[in-house]
């Protein structure tokens, strides 16, 4: 079968291949169970605030974000601390990843998870990793994480940065069309 001029020049082969592995990014699928009414997902395991799931995380804080429909909160990073993101499986939120870590052997390389979507898991974000994400849902979405360092406003003590919301290209926020 041949394909009209104009079907050629748009024509093009999405990319199946896996996206590649960002070092220290671990994603952890999790248990959950079901009856017929409802639901339980255990998020983690705690020992003296270290988390069974991540050897050498411990936990010192826990967070709870909302994002409202559409709404894209990114790209932060941290210098020091690590997160770990549970987005609730009935919520559906597009997680991007940046390697900006200068010497990584992924620098600059970027990553797109997709969080909830009936799926269970925790997604650990070292330091040095941008990250931001956008509520892909009708609904408000929510996030809740676990940090090993207890964030403080000080500007001498603060360890959050924040890079534009389109650093790697105002694209990368958008659905795969096709």
């Amino acid at each position: 079968m041949d394909l009209s001029d104009a079907a050629k020049r748009a024509f093009s082969l999405q990319d199946y291949s896996a996206q590649p592995p960002l070092p220290g990014v671990e994603i952890v699928d999790l248990k959950r169970f079901t009856d017929d009414g409802g639901s339980f997902t255990e998020l983690g395991r705690l020992s003296a605030g270290a988390h069974a799931a991540f050897p050498g995380f411990v936990v010192q804080q826990v967070n709870y974000s909302e994002v409202d429909p559409g709404v894209i909160r990114a790209f932060h990073l941290h210098r020091r601390q690590t997160d770990v993101w549970f987005v609730p499986p009935g919520d559906r939120m597009l997680l991007v990843l940046l390697d900006a870590r200068a010497g990584s052997p992924t620098e600059n390389a970027c990553r797109r998870l997709l969080l909830g979507d009936g799926s269970a898991r925790l997604v650990r974000i070292p330091p040095g990793v941008a990250h931001g994400v956008r509520n892909l849902g009708t609904a408000r979405g929510r996030i809740i994480y676990f940090v090993d360092n207890q964030f403080t406003p000080d500007p001498a003590q603060c360890e959050e940065g924040r890079l534009p919301w389109d650093f790697a290209g105002a694209e990368i926020w958008e659905p795969t069309r096709g």
